[in-house]
């Protein structure tokens, strides 16, 4: 089992910035993969970010350019920092961790991000 924790988030102007960030664990030593998703009310839940603690990363066509993720697998952590930040960005934001040798995700309890305009 792995159990994840967030952090950051908040109310955040447009055009702004904010770090969100993640911390697994249990049985870490399965991760493969860590990352972000996000859920707007009436939406569904969408892939924000993904990355590898060697630095592999895949972002959501809707913040290319505006986002960095980074992994540290030896902290278990997985990190996300936003730029630009648009009213649109505003939704629930879910830590994510996959387990290789589960083949299961994970999900943290999710982070309120609100971008005001």
């Amino acid at each position: 089992q792995v159990q994840l924790v967030e952090s950051g988030g908040g109310l955040v102007q447009a055009g702004g910035s904010l770090e969100l960030s993640c911390t697994a664990s249990g049985d870490t030593f399965s991760i493969s993969v860590m990352g972000w998703y996000r859920q707007s009310p009436g939406k569904e839940r969408e892939m924000v970010a993904l990355c590898t603690s060697r630095g592999t990363t895949s972002y959501g066509d809707f913040v290319k350019g505006r986002c960095a993720c980074t992994m540290d697998a030896a902290r278990n952590e997985v990190n996300l920092q936003m730029t630009s930040l648009k009213p649109e960005d505003t939704a629930v934001y879910y830590c994510n961790a996959f387990s290789s040798w589960e083949e299961r995700n994970y999900w943290g309890q999710g982070t309120q991000v609100t971008v005001s305009s």
